[in-house]
């Protein structure tokens, strides 16, 4: 997916973009950005996402994450429930082993703070790619 035309709006987060998210390139459809804004006690980062990128379903086992949304509008979905809207301000508390997405719009950049809850043992598990059937149909 290119979004080659459409630029990050000016001011759109007060945390910065970040790299591309070279790392994880491989779980995500679209390009997605990473700035890792501390990885002392509690792993928290700032993830962008250009029009339309979102990552696969993914499961957090034992910690479980937290997102913060921080600007533009985007989706959030667990597995066998229907996606919900997300925009600035909404706070989604995903507990663990549950198998879950989220991503930008088709048309709006879209930012959240991802926190990890630490946990003993705690790793993720990448699953397959959200499909672009499943996300054409979202609203």
């Amino acid at each position: 997916m290119e979004n080659k035309d459409r630029k990050l709006p000016e001011h759109f987060s007060v945390f910065p973009l970040g790299n591309k998210n070279e790392a994880y390139a491989q779980y995500f459809i679209g390009q997605s950005y990473l700035q890792m804004l501390t990885t002392e006690r509690l792993a928290t980062a700032n993830v962008t996402f250009e029009p339309g990128c979102r990552n696969n379903w993914h499961i957090h086992h034992k910690g479980g994450q937290i997102l913060l949304v921080t600007a533009g509008r985007g989706y959030y979905q667990e597995w066998g429930k229907p996606a919900r809207e997300l925009h600035p301000g909404d706070v989604v508390n995903i507990p663990p082993e549950v198998k879950h997405w989220h991503g930008a719009a088709p048309d709006s950049w879209f930012a959240h703070i991802a926190i990890e809850v630490p946990a003993a043992g705690a790793s993720n598990e990448w699953c397959e790619p959200v499909t672009d059937a499943a996300y054409n149909k979202l609203k």
